[in-house]
C-alpha cells in the first residue's frame, strides 16, 4: 500500500513538473495580448479543485477532498509565478486570486473539519439534522475571509505575512483526515487518532488555528532573497525540515512543518 502511494506521488510529482515546462513554452507562442490571461485562467484551475474538494467533502470522502486543498495550493503557487514570468498583473486578477483561495482555502477546509467533528467519538449530541457542535469548523472560511481582505489592504505584507497565510492553514487543517488514515495503516501511528478523533483537540486546533490568521504575529516570507544562506536562514531551515520530516513521517509531518515556520518567524522574526 505504501509503495503504490510513493509511485502515485512521483506521478504527481512528474506531472506537475511537465505541466511547468509545457506552460513555459507555450509563453513563447502566445501572443502578448493573450499572455495576461494566462495567470488568471491558472487562478481559475485553482478555484475549480477547490470546488471539486467540497463535493467529495459534502459525500465524506474527506481524504480524496484533502488532495484538492494540496492541488489548489499548487494553483495559487503557479498563477503567481506565471505572473511574474510573464511580466502581467491587473487589479481583477488579485480579486479573483482573493476569492479562489476563500473557497479552496476557507470553505473547503471548513468542511473537512466539519465532517471530523461530526464523526468525532466525543462530540456532544444534541438531536437535529445538523450537528450543531460541528458548526464550529465554520470559523476557518469566516476568519479565512478576513485574513484575505486584510491583506488585500495591508501595505504591510509586501516582503513578510501578518497572520498566518490561509495557504498554510488549510493545508494543516487538510492534513487532519490524511494522518487518520495514515495512522489506520501504521499500528505504530495509531496514538495519532487522539488528535482526529477527538471534538475537543480538534475544536482547540480549529480555533486556534483560525486566530492565528487574523493575529499580529510577524511571519517571515517563504521567497528566498538569493541563494545565500546568511540572507535566508530561516527558509534553508524550514526547507529542509520539510523535506526530513516529509520523508520520515509523510502527512503527519505537514502540521508540524507549519509550526515550525510560526516557530521560527518568532526566532527570526521579520523586517
Amino acid at each position: 500500500m505504501r509503495q503504490v502511494k510513493q509511485k502515485q506521488i512521483v506521478y504527481v510529482i512528474i506531472t506537475i513538473l511537465n505541466t511547468i515546462l509545457l506552460i513555459l513554452r507555450l509563453t513563447i507562442l502566445i501572443p502578448v495580448n493573450l499572455k495576461k490571461h494566462i495567470p488568471n485562467f491558472i487562478t481559475t484551475l485553482n478555484l475549480f479543485s477547490g470546488c471539486i474538494g467540497i463535493i467529495l467533502a459534502l459525500t465524506y470522502r474527506i481524504d480524496y477532498a484533502a488532495y484538492f486543498i494540496a492541488l489548489s495550493a499548487f494553483f495559487d503557487f503557479l498563477d503567481g509565478m506565471a505572473a511574474r514570468l510573464l511580466h502581467v498583473k491587473s487589479e481583477i486578477g488579485k480579486e479573483l486570486d482573493s476569492l479562489a483561495d476563500v473557497v479552496s482555502f476557507g470553505v473547503l477546509p471548513g468542511i473537512i473539519v466539519y465532517q471530523l467533528m461530526a464523526k468525532s467519538a466525543n462530540i456532544p449530541q444534541i438531536g437535529t439534522f445538523i450537528s450543531i457542535f460541528s458548526l464550529l469548523a465554520l470559523i476557518v472560511p469566516v476568519l479565512s475571509a478576513v485574513r484575505l481582505a486584510k491583506f488585500n489592504l495591508d501595505t504591510r505584507q509586501t516582503t513578510s505575512f501578518i497572520g498566518l497565510p490561509v495557504p498554510a492553514n488549510a493545508l494543516f487543517l487538510g492534513s487532519l483526515p490524511l494522518i487518520k488514515m495514515q495512522a489506520g495503516f501504521n499500528d505504530s501511528l495509531s496514538w495519532l487518532t487522539l488528535f482526529t478523533d477527538n471534538y475537543f483537540v480538534l475544536a482547540f486546533i480549529t480555533v486556534g488555528m483560525s486566530l492565528l490568521l487574523v493575529s499580529e504575529l510577524p511571519l517571515i516570507s517563504l521567497k528566498f532573497k538569493n541563494l545565500k544562506f546568511s540572507d535566508n536562514k530561516a527558509q534553508y531551515i524550514l526547507l529542509l525540515f520539510s523535506l526530513a520530516s516529509f520523508l520520515i513521517l509523510t502527512f503527519a509531518a505537514i502540521p508540524l512543518i507549519i509550526l515550525v515556520y510560526v516557530l521560527l518567524s518568532v526566532i527570526f522574526k521579520p523586517n
